[in-house]
């Protein structure tokens, strides 16, 4: 399966993710901070957190689709480590366990000097195309 055949999604699409490299081991997108702040100018928390959840669930996607399957999120938890007020944000999202019935990744995020604003963990869920 070919990344760019995902559908975006609209909230993806809202906040300017653009994948850079994808596949089930490995997933890279950017953000700009740009229109993703929260009042104080801030980049905001919930911004790289859907980040992290896109990048993970597009990686467990594509490990989801040989076997039949399809990825839905069932948890997600992030550290938020500094912020960023400009440019773009990237993130990285590492597979950390692909099993047959779920799939968990560690997303780190970074700011345009590569310090990490965010760490996150997903883990989605594997289930049978044919029950959604």
């Amino acid at each position: 399966m070919d990344p760019h055949d995902l559908p975006p999604g609209g909230l993806n699409e809202k906040l300017g993710v653009q994948i850079v490299e994808a596949s089930a081991e490995r997933i890279v997108g950017t953000m700009p901070v740009e229109g993703n702040e929260q009042p104080y100018g801030l980049l905001h928390g919930g911004a790289s957190i859907a980040l992290a959840e896109s990048l993970g669930s597009i990686g467990s996607a594509l490990h989801a689709h040989p076997l039949g399957k399809i990825a839905v999120g069932v948890d997600i938890n992030a550290t938020h480590h500094r912020s960023a007020r400009s440019g773009l944000v990237t993130g990285v999202a590492t597979a950390i366990h692909r099993g047959r019935t779920s799939a968990s990744y560690e997303v780190v995020v970074t700011n345009e000097d590569d310090k990490r604003l965010c760490t996150a963990r997903i883990t989605c869920a594997l289930i049978d195309a044919d029950r959604v």
